[in-house]
């Protein structure tokens, strides 16, 4: 009995581990990097021993959030009501919600990830976003679009319900930004917003 019982635990924290191994693991990379005072900046040089660089994959269209070492590909207009289309975005990156507007554009621009149809498929999609959470009101997105780099700033996050859609509209005035994972990391019970607004381009 007490074998049986060793094996229910061990299996217990494997299948834990599984679910929310790729969030532990970020969440340990960004304290580490908080304890050694790691700086990220975009860019291609190391700048000094605190500094390290953050280079786009695409200069097409990319993501760089340098307070959490965030950097991905964007793949554009990607249908966030079909599962076959949204999961095959993001394996590749982070999606850009069709019928939303383009970085530069007057309106609102939708990016999600971190999204899946069971929970153990969980750890098969980018973990770009998981740590969206730590960003507050003032840091700094980064987003290349077409060769051209647009920054934005963070002005609100907040944690909504699963079917909420009110971010695939106009939010506020001005040209935006929405970040979109789920919420608690590892899970898909909620969602949580983080709100950017164009500052430069």
């Amino acid at each position: 009995m007490r074998i049986f019982a060793n094996i229910l635990i061990f299996a217990g924290i494997g299948l834990l581990l599984f679910i929310f191994g790729p969030t532990l693991k970020e969440e340990a990379k960004y304290n580490l990097d908080k304890v050694a005072r790691v700086k990220y900046v975009v860019g291609t040089e190391q700048l000094s021993t605190f500094e390290k660089p953050l280079t786009p994959p695409d200069e097409d269209f990319s993501i760089i959030i340098p307070k959490i070492a965030a950097v991905a590909p964007i793949v554009a207009n990607v249908d966030a009501s079909d599962p076959n289309k949204y999961l095959t975005a993001l394996r590749r990156g982070v999606a850009h919600a069709a019928g939303t507007k383009y970085p530069g554009e007057e309106g609102n621009v939708l990016l999600f990830a971190h999204s899946t149809d069971a929970f153990y498929n969980i750890g098969r999609y980018n973990a770009i976003f998981y740590l969206i959470g730590k960003l507050n009101t003032g840091d700094e997105i980064d987003i290349f679009y077409r060769g051209k780099l647009i920054k934005y700033e963070v002005y609100d996050k907040k944690v909504v319900g699963a079917d909420s859609s009110e971010y695939f509209g106009t939010i506020g005035e001005g040209k935006t930004l929405t970040l979109q994972t789920c919420y608690p990391p590892g899970t898909t019970l909620k969602r949580l917003v983080v709100l950017a607004k164009e500052v430069s381009s």
